[in-house]
């Protein structure tokens, strides 16, 4: 038997490491969709020199991400000008944005620092389960009364 399977859920280990590496890929494409409509609020437009800097990777990392936003129908780009998000892309950093701000507002509801719980967020927000975010509103909507 694999070692991450337990005798009483023989493949559950397997299909729980499935799942995080899953999100993670998925969570790549998230925090590159928020980058971009930030860039695009701030500046008009999203450059990819631009969303290299801001995201900390080189221009041919940047590139390939776009690329992937593209392939998924999340993003176009325009010749001479910058990446844009289509309306699919621009409803998934809203939703990205939405989530994230859940789960700074439960981190701080129970105790963790504001300036922690950002930072904590933006690794924790990508992982959550529509059902937990959901179990997260709830208990938050509980304690404002």
């Amino acid at each position: 038997m694999p070692q991450d399977e337990s005798p009483d859920d023989p493949g559950r280990g397997s299909e729980r490491f499935h799942h995080a590496r899953a999100a993670q890929s998925v969570a790549v494409l998230e925090d590159y969709a928020e980058m971009i409509d930030d860039l695009i609020a701030e500046m008009g437009e999203a450059r990819i020199t631009d969303i290299a800097a801001r995201m900390g990777v080189t221009h041919p990392t940047a590139t390939k991400a776009v690329g992937r936003l593209k392939r998924e129908g999340l993003a176009v780009s325009r010749p001479y000008r910058g990446v844009f998000l289509t309306e699919e892309g621009a409803a998934l950093a809203a939703r990205c944005r939405t989530r994230h701000r859940v789960v700074v507002d439960l981190l701080v509801a129970v105790g963790v620092p504001p300036d922690t719980a950002e930072i904590d967020a933006e690794g924790l927000e990508h992982h959550v389960s529509e059902t937990t975010l959901r179990a997260f509103e709830s208990y938050l909507a509980g304690r404002r009364g």
